[in-house]
């Protein structure tokens, strides 16, 4: 009797748990995401054809270059309008009322965010193996999704002091310019954002190198947690959101 109950509760909770998750996808991914995943796609083939016809000699590192855009346009979306989204679904009062708001539903989508992104990323280091040249798919996915993440992370802040999905994305188009010509200047330095773990300096000893991608990583993986929550720490102002 015991066992059915607690196969009972089970199956109720993990229904709960399904219908939860598909409910926030839902409002995470829509209008428009369709259409960021698809310009993701013709980025990537763009890059491709490009990368193909013009550096013939192209390695593991133009590949990572390649498939890092798409990655940024695929978590740009969800994270930028996730909180405009609930404004307009006029779901933002509700789940204001609900304890400990920003870690039961943000954490949670924030997961589903990063993870839908590495699924597809994952796809897409899959075509690039069979399309454009063989390298270890999944460390390439691994790798990639560190800045993706970071840049993820620091919109979902953005998103949280801006307070409007156009604002949020005008300012982090400008912050993404700002950080693009900031890595020529930060070079081959832990601090790039953009830095290629593939991409070994001339002259430069594999070791060393190995080094600075591992700090490089633990730096943005610092970042992304300083901002997750900041950013979890601003949802508390309610006030601020239901004006």
């Amino acid at each position: 009797m015991d066992t059915a109950i607690f196969k009972s509760k089970l199956k109720n909770r993990t229904d709960l748990v399904l219908k939860m998750a598909g409910y926030n996808l839902k409002i995470i991914f829509a209008g428009r995401f369709f259409w960021f995943v698809l310009a993701s796609l013709v980025f990537f083939i763009l890059l491709s054809l490009q990368l193909v016809f013009n550096q013939p000699g192209f390695n593991s590192s133009s590949v990572y270059n390649v498939l890092i855009v798409p990655g940024i346009l695929l978590v740009f979306y969800p994270t930028v309008f996730g909180i405009q989204n609930d404004a307009d679904s006029r779901i933002l009062e509700i789940l204001f009322g609900i304890p400990d708001y920003r870690y039961k539903i943000w954490l949670v989508r924030l997961f589903m965010i990063f993870l839908l992104t590495w699924a597809i990323m994952y796809v897409f280091c899959w075509i690039g193996y069979f399309a454009l040249t063989p390298y270890p798919i999944f460390n390439m996915s691994f790798q990639l999704m560190f800045p993706i993440f970071f840049l993820g992370c620091l919109s979902f802040l953005v998103s949280t002091m801006v307070k409007n999905g156009n604002g949020t994305a005008v300012v982090m188009i400008i912050i993404g310019v700002a950080l693009l010509f900031l890595s020529d200047t930060l070079g081959s330095t832990q601090y790039n954002v953009f830095h290629n773990p593939y991409s070994i300096p001339q002259k430069m000893n594999e070791m060393v190198w190995a080094q600075i991608s591992q700090k490089n990583r633990l730096f943005l993986s610092i970042g992304s947690l300083v901002f997750v929550l900041w950013g979890l720490t601003n949802l508390q102002k309610r006030e601020k959101f239901l004006k």
